[in-house]
């Protein structure tokens, strides 16, 4: 819940005119604003190189719930990525496994690509039962879910979230080696291969190529540091000399 309208607009003009001198190749931008801004950032993005996606999306298609965004008013946007599940979903307003099942089934009802996000708090990890928490959030959130290139999985271990602190090289791996192989036992080698898997704790231009760097780390899931155009335009070009 970040910026104002004009600070938007000023924002993703910045961006798209650093995006322009980039050879974006395989790297893949994606834009998540608040929703009153989505549509402004649609129009932007049909002549730029990056896509829009939603902070959240509501798991009814339509009715009376004041103030919710249903998928097929994301999809008559042209709004192709939509994030599930995030950290702050599941803390403030009691997102379950259940709920994000139900939103994962209505984005792709409507051929918006779900980024799921899944992590442990502090408290969790401290306890041992990292891996635990990761699995079961996975299990509930793809139950009777079909994956055919059509998804995304970003882990932001909560504790790294806002803090500053970022979980070293080796426990992000490990847990996204944990989500691969997941992919691998629950569907199949291709789907586990094909399947970008983004780190959500607190990456920045500091730790960007370190992080991307690991075998199972695909791209980021940015907070903080995306709100700094120059910061961001950094780590993308980071992202692309790798």
């Amino acid at each position: 819940m970040n910026m104002l309208f004009p600070d938007v607009e000023d924002f993703l003009f910045e961006l798209s005119d650093n995006l322009e001198k980039s050879k974006l190749d395989l790297v893949e931008v994606i834009i998540c604003p608040p929703s009153p801004y989505l549509e402004l950032s649609s129009d932007i993005a049909n002549d730029s190189k990056f896509h829009i996606g939603a902070q959240n999306v509501n798991d009814n298609l339509s009715g009376a719930f004041t103030g919710e965004i249903s998928a097929p008013m994301l999809d008559s946007m042209d709004i192709d990525f939509c994030i599930i599940g995030h950290s702050e979903r599941r803390k403030y307003y009691f997102e379950s496994d259940e709920m994000i099942n139900a939103k994962l089934k209505r984005l792709h009802e409507n051929e918006i690509i779900p980024i799921v996000c899944v992590g442990e708090t502090l408290e969790q990890r401290e306890q041992g039962i990292t891996q635990d928490i990761i699995l079961r959030q996975l299990n509930g959130a793809f139950k009777n879910i079909k994956i055919d290139g059509n998804v995304v999985i970003a882990y932001e271990p909560v504790w790294a979230i806002g803090t500053g602190k970022t979980a070293s090289f080796q426990q992000a791996q490990e847990i996204h080696a944990l989500i691969r192989n997941w992919l691998k036992d629950n569907y199949s080698q291709e789907i586990s291969e094909d399947t970008s898997i983004l780190y959500g704790g607190s990456m920045k231009p500091e730790n960007v190529k370190e992080l991307l760097n690991q075998p199972d780390i695909d791209g980021g899931l940015i907070g903080g540091a995306s709100l700094d155009v120059s910061k961001f335009s950094q780590m993308i070009k980071t992202a692309v000399e790798l």
